[in-house]
C-alpha cells in the first residue's frame, strides 16, 4: 500500500460521487439525501485522516513541490481548504435536500473540494512521493486506511482547524533517515514563477 495511491484513489471516488449526485433525479430527494450523506462522510473522514496521518510526515520531510514554496505552505493551504469544504457540507446539512439553497451548498463543496484535490495532487502528493521512503508511505497508508475503515460507517464530527496553528503543532514530527526517499537528497521539483 502507498498513501499517495490511496489518497489519489479516494480523490477519484470523491469526483465520481459528486458526478453521481449531479446526475441523480432531482425529484428523488430520498436518494439525493442518501448519496449526499455517503459523500459527506467520505469528505470528512478523508480530510481528518489526511490531517492525522499524512500531513505530519509531509511537514517533516516535504520541501514544497510544483507551485508551493514549502511543505508548511502546502499543509496550511490544505487544512484551510478542508475548512471550506466542511463549511459547505455544514451548510448543506442545514438546508432541505433538493432545494436551491441545498444545491448551492453542495456545489460550493464540490468547487472547494475540486480546487483542494488539484492542489494536493500537484503539490503534497508529488512532494511526498519525492521525499518519503516507500516504507514510510506504506506505514502511513496502514494508519490512514485503519482510520477510514473504523470511521466510514458512522462518520465523524467535522471540526475546523486553524491552518497556521495546525502546522506549528504538527511540524515537530520526528523522522529518521529510513523515512526519507532513497533518491537524490534534493528539494522536490517546483514550478517556475510564471503564471
Amino acid at each position: 500500500m502507498d498513501i499517495c495511491e490511496i489518497i489519489q484513489h479516494q480523490h477519484d471516488e470523491q469526483r465520481r460521487q459528486f458526478a453521481e449526485l449531479e446526475q441523480w433525479p432531482r425529484d428523488d430527494t430520498e436518494g439525493l439525501s442518501a448519496v449526499w450523506d455517503r459523500l459527506a462522510i467520505l469528505l470528512e473522514t478523508h480530510a481528518e485522516a489526511e490531517e492525522r496521518f499524512f500531513y505530519p510526515p509531509l511537514l517533516a520531510l516535504g520541501t514544497g513541490a510544483a507551485d508551493a514554496p514549502s511543505a508548511d505552505e502546502e499543509v496550511e493551504d490544505a487544512v484551510g481548504d478542508h475548512n471550506k469544504i466542511r463549511d459547505a457540507v455544514r451548510r448543506a446539512g442545514e438546508e432541505k435536500v433538493g432545494t436551491d439553497a441545498w444545491w448551492t451548498a453542495v456545489v460550493d463543496a464540490n468547487v472547494a473540494n475540486s480546487k483542494h484535490m488539484g492542489e494536493e495532487e500537484r503539490q503534497d502528493l508529488a512532494d511526498f512521493r519525492q521525499q518519503a521512503s516507500l516504507e514510510l508511505r506504506h506505514e502511513v497508508a496502514i494508519d490512514f486506511q485503519r482510520f477510514m475503515a473504523q470511521k466510514a460507517a458512522e462518520g465523524i464530527t467535522p471540526r475546523n482547524k486553524n491552518p497556521e496553528k495546525y502546522v506549528d503543532r504538527e511540524s515537530g514530527e520526528k523522522v529518521t533517515a529510513a523515512d526519507r526517499s532513497a533518491g537524490p537528497k534534493e528539494p522536490s521539483h517546483t514550478a517556475s514563477e510564471q503564471e
